[in-house]
């Protein structure tokens, strides 16, 4: 059975025959240059992930509701030693500033994006 992951802001019911379900892309910024070089500062994850962190599904919540943490869309890893930011292309529809943000961080470092299947879960 399909099921929709809720942090690409589907409402979790599925769509009729006549539309299309689209399940957006996740993209990890590696922190190595196309060169190979280890990128810096070593926090550098951590940091563009808690700069996207209010970017949520349903929107940012204040009160009592709001907590601390990183959005499903931009999440700091860690894979093969080498840390990372998981991307989702969600985050282009939410706040298409923050998309272009985080893409253009990663070509104005010069960092290795690649794609990273479903299936292979960080």
């Amino acid at each position: 059975m399909l099921r929709c992951n809720k942090a690409c802001g589907h409402n979790g019911g599925f769509p009729s025959s006549a539309a299309t379900l689209s399940i957006p892309r996740r993209l990890s910024i590696r922190g190595l240059t196309k060169d190979g070089r280890t990128f810096r500062p070593s926090d550098w994850a951590e940091r563009l992930a808690g700069a996207m962190s209010s970017f949520r599904p349903g929107g940012v919540r204040g009160g009592i509701g709001a907590f601390i943490g990183y959005s499903p869309y931009c999440e700091p890893r860690q894979i093969g030693g080498v840390k990372c930011v998981i991307v989702s292309e969600a985050l282009k529809g939410v706040e298409p500033m923050a998309w272009d943000f985080v893409m253009n961080f990663a070509r104005d470092n010069d960092l290795q994006v690649e794609e990273v299947p479903y299936d292979q879960v960080p």
